[in-house]
């Protein structure tokens, strides 16, 4: 029975601790230093084990069709590039000021389905500056970002300018909702 009093104190006291150094206000919130490594590793963990735990039903349509992974790439040319980057997009300036730091989608996308990368995308991911595109986006809109981020993977920067060209001028999307 004591140590159970003793644990109950010692949560008490962490408890009362931990909420007079928020209240303080000591802990810098700014976005101008990484997270602690603690907090990265925490943060981070925390949404891969959601992601898996939400997006274990969804069932991805075929990816394969030219015209869907060509939409997808409008929508990520315009919505996610400038954070992501993109083949032979090194930096840019809206990322030079985020914490945590975007993944390279060139990258992370090998290390998710489809479905995780449907439900990333259309839920967002709290405290990363990761929008949910699903307040915007129709799920057919989604799934075609998801499209051309299987193929994001193994393409050069010479493929993605062929794209690009190929896509036509920014802001120029076929598929995109115009409001009248």
């Amino acid at each position: 029975m004591h140590y159970v009093r003793t644990i109950a104190g010692l949560a008490v006291a962490a408890i009362v601790a931990g909420l007079g150094i928020l209240y303080s206000g000591i802990v810098d919130v700014g976005a101008t230093q990484p997270h602690a490594a603690l907090t990265r590793w925490l943060l981070h963990t925390g949404m891969q084990r959601s992601v898996h735990h939400h997006a274990g039903d969804i069932k991805a349509p075929p990816l394969y069709d030219p015209q869907m992974i060509m939409a997808g790439f409008r929508h990520y040319r315009e919505m996610c590039a400038g954070c992501h980057l993109a083949p032979g997009i090194d930096n840019s300036e809206i990322r030079q000021g985020l914490v945590p730091k975007p993944p390279r989608l060139q990258l992370a996308a090998e290390r998710w389905t489809p479905g995780e990368l449907f439900w990333i995308v259309k839920n967002g991911v709290r405290m990363t500056a990761m929008p949910a595109w699903g307040a915007t986006h129709s799920d057919d809109k989604i799934w075609a970002i998801v499209a051309f981020l299987e193929k994001l993977p193994h393409m050069t920067a010479a493929q993605y300018q062929q794209l690009d060209k190929a896509a036509g001028p920014a802001g120029d999307d076929e598929d995109h909702d115009h409001a009248h």
